[in-house]
């Protein structure tokens, strides 16, 4: 009688082997698909492009090595893959709340959680064993940390606080260290001045989505905007502030000796566009208006690093 009981209780228990095992993410093309929303995988490039420019922007890169250049993406695309994957699994039941998250593999159960945590293991290890072998211990260490600050600090900790953005803003602007640091074969001034350009621009960035996405992230208990109230005049000005940050920052390549002055030009430009989408949201207040520091931001970041590529001075 109590198995009877606990069969109606929890019945998508019982048939979730059962979906997992005729899902037709069993063919090839779609298990692919699956694992491509697994990694997240345009974040996951997105994170290796700012370790990649970084690795270029070392003033001892003097040449384009392709081989190293395609190991550094490999193992920082396995690394992230590594830790948006642990996300996901840790994440199953509220992702399955949340419109936009719902149909993932895991939290739609076309994928278990066993198959997710191997999956995150072997790809977080094999990362690691990549950026130690051909590169150097320092960026494997950073990689390690990194993924353990976003999938076991950051992840559970956005149901408790929103300084979780400024917890996950950490292994976010890793990246920029783990490039310069395998380029370099250790950490200087350079590396933390494109690392301190990633950190403050997550800010204007990630509450402008959690802005646009507040009602899924409210039902699912996420605390992500400054204010426990959610989008309010305080949160928006938040943004204003953090964008601003970016304005003395864009100033240090140059004055470090990583860029020409031209570089200063792009940078100033592209860092007063942030603040006037931000300065934007604040006076609409409005979806609209976070969206376009959004997708403002999504331009932002390759904009800079690539301008600062370009004008790389070479020693």
């Amino acid at each position: 009688m109590n198995e009877f009981h606990v069969i109606k209780a929890n019945p998508y228990i019982l048939k979730q082997p059962d979906n997992v095992a005729n899902s037709s993410s069993f063919t090839i093309a779609s298990k692919l698909r699956d694992y491509m929303m697994l990694v997240k995988f345009s974040l996951s490039f997105m994170v290796v492009f700012s370790a990649v420019i970084s690795y270029l922007l070392v003033p001892g890169i003097v040449e384009i090595n392709a081989k190293m250049i395609l190991l550094l993406f490999i193992g920082g695309f396995l690394v992230t893959g590594s830790a948006n994957t642990i996300n996901q699994v840790t994440e199953k039941n509220t992702d399955a709340l949340m419109k936009r998250t719902a149909k993932r593999p895991i939290a739609s159960g076309r994928m278990s959680e066993r198959e997710g945590w191997v999956f995150a293991s072997v790809t977080g290890v094999v990362g690691i064993l990549i950026l130690w072998y051909f590169f150097n211990g320092i960026s494997a260490a950073l990689a390690a940390c990194s993924l353990f600050l976003y999938a076991f600090i950051y992840t559970p900790l956005k149901k408790v606080n929103s300084i979780s953005v400024l917890i996950g803003a950490i292994p976010g602007a890793l990246p920029c260290l783990i490039g310069w640091a395998a380029g370099n074969d250790g950490l200087s001034a350079g590396g933390w001045v494109l690392f301190a350009i990633q950190f403050f621009w997550q800010f204007p960035h990630f509450w402008a989505i959690a802005w646009i996405a507040h009602k899924d992230y409210t039902n699912a208990g996420f605390k992500l905007l400054p204010s426990v109230q959610g989008p309010t005049k305080y949160s928006a000005i938040q943004s204003v502030i953090y964008s601003l940050f970016l304005l003395p920052i864009g100033i240090l390549p140059y004055f470090f000796g990583m860029s020409e002055f031209p570089s200063v030009w792009i940078l100033l430009v592209a860092n007063l566009f942030m603040v006037y989408q931000c300065v934007r949201l604040y006076k609409e207040m409005e979806v609209k208006a976070a969206r376009r520091v959004m997708f403002s931001s999504y331009i932002y970041l390759p904009v800079v690093l690539l301008a600062l590529l370009a004008f790389k001075v070479h020693n």
